[in-house]
């Protein structure tokens, strides 16, 4: 069954939206209204192809490209990835998962090209199509509402300087999302850098009732994601977990943590893999149709959408 919006169909609401160039988080300025597109269905996928990787030289991959409003150029939604230290310190470099083995760049560049191409033609955001990848003492940083983290569970490392930037972030009013990392043991390493930067906060479960699930697309079950090729190997078996994590690894957990005010500052999707399910779309019709399309894109979106109306 295709997903589609819940009834009423858009998502209102008041936001402030800081400026890459001018406005910045903490600061007072207009609020600007985020309306996802009315009457509009996922199944807005059938009858158009997949997003197919292109040449490994050709920069969008095979994603297509739009023109920013040059009037509007400082108020699109930018994707931003944080590129962070592990263990060993050399892995904010280029290599797939980094030269130290970190996590930082997996999916990259595919999942955040295909999802912020998704967010342009599913939803009104207006989108930066090629999106950033910054560290977190970047002053930079505080020009963007929305950054994720894929992987922390692979040995990421937050120095002092870099918990401290995201801690400013975050309580000037900034969203994390944290992605693809799975069981007990990246649990806990996850844990232990997050509780640097708010040693005084607890993450707490979000509860499937929560707008969260359903701001734009009405979820009807908390989503595993796997990534293709584990979902490839437990098909047959209905499994859509990642094996090879160690213990509880089955069931996806969403957790947040929350400001004094009750607002989410961070999102945590564990036990699940979105941004798998935004990179690989174009390589398995069956995966395409049954996580990125059915999980990945509507989760992804509903989150988004979240975080910039509240």
């Amino acid at each position: 069954m295709i997903l589609s919006p819940r009834c009423g169909g858009s998502a209102a609401a008041s936001a402030q939206r800081p400026r890459r160039g001018g406005r910045r988080l903490g600061v007072a300025g207009g609020a600007a209204a985020l309306l996802v597109a009315t009457g509009l269905v996922l199944a807005q996928f059938r009858g158009e192809r997949r997003i197919e990787r292109g040449s490994a030289w050709d920069e969008r991959r095979g994603v297509p490209d739009w023109e920013i409003d040059p009037d509007f150029r400082s108020d699109v939604f930018t994707f931003v990835r944080i590129a962070y230290g592990s263990w060993g310190g050399y892995d904010r470099g280029w290599g797939r998962r980094g030269r130290g083995g970190g996590g930082w760049r997996t999916d990259y560049p595919d999942s955040d090209l295909n999802f912020s191409f998704r967010l342009q033609q599913l939803t009104s955001l207006k989108v930066d199509p090629r999106g950033e990848v910054l560290e977190l003492t970047d002053d930079r940083l505080f020009d963007y509402p929305f950054i994720y983290i894929v992987e922390p569970g692979r040995g990421m490392f937050f120095e002092e300087e870099d918990a401290a930037a995201l801690r400013r972030y975050l309580l000037a009013g900034g969203f994390l999302m944290v992605d693809d990392f799975w069981g007990d043991y990246q649990w806990d390493l996850f844990y232990a850098e997050i509780k640097k930067v708010f040693p005084e906060r607890e993450p707490v479960d979000v509860d499937l009732g929560h707008e969260i699930f359903h701001i734009v697309y009405d979820l009807k079950e908390k989503p595993q994601i796997p990534s293709i090729d584990h979902a490839q190997m437990g098909r047959s078996a209905g499994i859509t977990y990642e094996t090879g994590h160690g213990p509880n690894a089955e069931t996806p957990h969403y957790r947040a943590i929350y400001d004094d005010k009750g607002r989410m500052m961070v999102f945590i999707c564990h036990n699940t893999d979105l941004g798998d399910g935004w990179e690989r779309e174009g390589e398995d019709e069956w995966y395409f149709r049954e996580f990125s399309e059915k999980k990945a894109y509507p989760l992804g979106i509903n989150i988004v959408v979240y975080a910039m109306t509240h």
